[in-house]
């Protein structure tokens, strides 16, 4: 059960690893942002990647919460694309500085084993899914970690171009976003075609 000090310090420590990185972040800095002394954190967490370590499983759990909680698997593919890529767009206009430290800090090299086991597990709905689609011939004949690729591009792209205030992310360009993101995964209509197919 974590104590209300140890959530204020991962609380700061988010908006912290987000602008500075692992490395520019150091426990006196975590400490000040988090308005606490400066070995308090020591007590909470043994090390400056133990506090990483817990930060990092926290905002991935809330994420695939976010995500899968209640998740219409019974749906179309395509109503579950929605569903997903909407998900994936609430959640990180809510807490923008996970965006930022989950890009600076997955697969880092002083993430424990478990962490990147909980990775591997958060990826694989999400490519079951791309498999699934691939099979029942809706999303194109492409590995799924490709098709992944694809949908993350467009997302990550948009909203790294809003956090540096290239543009506004209105629900409209979101809106216009999912779409451009499904119809660059689909299988297109073979009596309809958009561009030449090179797909069984």
């Amino acid at each position: 059960m974590a104590t209300p000090t140890r959530d204020t310090i991962l609380d700061a420590a988010l908006g912290v690893f987000a602008e500075r990185g692992f490395h520019g972040a150091s426990m006196p800095v975590l400490a000040e942002a988090a308005g606490v002394g400066s070995g308090t954190p020591y007590r909470h967490f043994e090390s400056k990647e133990a506090l990483v370590n817990a930060l990092y499983r926290r905002t991935k759990d809330a994420l695939m919460g976010a995500l899968l909680v209640d998740f219409p698997f019974d749906a179309t593919e395509r109503e579950q694309f929605r569903v997903f890529f909407f998900r994936l767009v609430g959640f990180f206009r809510e807490h923008p500085d996970a965006f930022d430290f989950l890009e600076l800090h997955h697969h880092q090299p002083y993430l424990t084993a478990d962490n990147l086991e909980l990775e591997r597990r958060a990826l694989a709905p999400v490519l079951a899914f791309f498999e699934h689609g691939r099979r029942a011939r809706v999303t194109r004949a492409m590995a799924p970690e490709a098709l992944l690729a694809i949908v993350w591009g467009v997302f990550s792209g948009l909203f790294k171009a809003w956090r540096l205030g290239h543009l506004t992310a209105t629900d409209e360009l979101w809106a216009q976003a999912e779409a451009s993101a499904w119809d660059a995964i689909r299988r297109p209509d073979p009596d309809h075609p958009t561009i030449r197919e090179g797909e069984p």
